[in-house]
């Protein structure tokens, strides 16, 4: 049976909470926040980065978001170039995801006197999460990756500091005026979307709320930008092998065992650091979808003191 898609305009919430936008040197940066009724008992407040694709929003992290706001507080962050964050026309680079992030961490340890918070990040936003734990070794307490980027394949990546893996003539052609438009729209197609959901879940089924935001995020104006830098590869670290082999910080990572995203051969090169946990956790690569409790239940222990 077909679907049927009811687009909302404009885009309406991803989250709960109180949503804010913080004013950044990474341009505007959408926050929303949620704490229980004791404010968390004294328990850093944990920041959650959705992943970067056609479609990303904070609607990935939706399942955490609530299961987190009911023990402490914790934010959820839009990237630049996604949902209600900065969307303007002006190059996504690595510098500028990592500096956003920076940014939020700054502004919440602000709020907690100085101390550092703890961080989730979803699939390619791990590498900025790691890449602003190194440069600011005192912000983050403890570090969660989700189907982190940089495992997978033969070749691992030492490249210069800073650097992308970047093509800069693919950017140049997929941002073309009049089509690149054209490809994005074609890229966010209702079915289309569906299609790339099912591979990260790895499963015919996958989760319908979020299919219909993903749908409604990709509709908003300057929606495509970041995508194609994204598509381009140039939001990719070129030097994230080093970045993950130089973290100091407690780290906890989760490897899908279904879908597009299972591929972890290079988790060798750090998996024998003391500060490094890692698991294999049923499912796709969004696994807290499937079975919230299940995934909560081997994380929770992670951010004990």
């Amino acid at each position: 049976m077909p679907h049927s898609v009811d687009l909302p305009a404009p885009l309406l919430p991803a989250l709960g909470g109180v949503h804010t936008i913080l004013a950044t040197p990474a341009g505007s940066i959408s926050l929303y926040s949620e704490q229980p009724d004791d404010a968390g008992n004294g328990a850093p407040t944990l920041l959650l980065i959705h992943s970067i694709n056609a479609a990303g929003s904070a609607a990935e992290v939706a399942p955490l978001y609530a299961h987190y706001g009911l023990q402490r507080r914790v934010v959820a962050m839009e990237l630049p170039g996604y949902g209600f964050s900065d969307r303007s026309e002006r190059p996504y680079t690595v510098r500028l995801m990592t500096d956003a992030v920076h940014a939020v961490v700054a502004h919440l340890r602000a709020s907690q006197g100085g101390a550092p918070v703890d961080v989730l990040a979803l699939s390619l936003s791990c590498e900025y999460a790691a890449r602003a734990s190194c440069e600011r070794p005192d912000s983050v307490r403890r570090l969660a990756l989700v189907s982190p980027t940089g495992f997978s394949g033969k070749r691992r990546h030492y490249g210069p500091a800073g650097s992308s893996r970047g093509v800069a003539w693919l950017h140049r052609l997929l941002s073309r005026q009049p089509w690149s438009q054209w490809i994005f729209s074609g890229l966010t197609r209702p079915a289309v979307v569906r299609y790339f959901l099912k591979r990260t879940w790895g499963a015919p089924q996958i989760d319908e709320t979020l299919w219909r935001y993903c749908l409604q995020t990709t509709r908003q104006p300057g929606a495509r930008h970041a995508p194609l830098y994204f598509l381009s590869a140039n939001l990719f670290s070129a030097d994230i092998n080093a970045l993950y082999e130089a973290l100091d910080c407690p780290v906890w990572m989760s490897m899908a065992t279904r879908g597009d995203f299972t591929d972890y051969r290079g988790r060798a090169t750090v998996a024998g650091r003391a500060n490094w946990h890692m698991h294999l956790v049923e499912g796709g690569a969004l696994p807290y979808f499937e079975d919230q409790a299940e995934f909560c239940a081997v994380l929770d222990p992670f951010w004990a003191p």
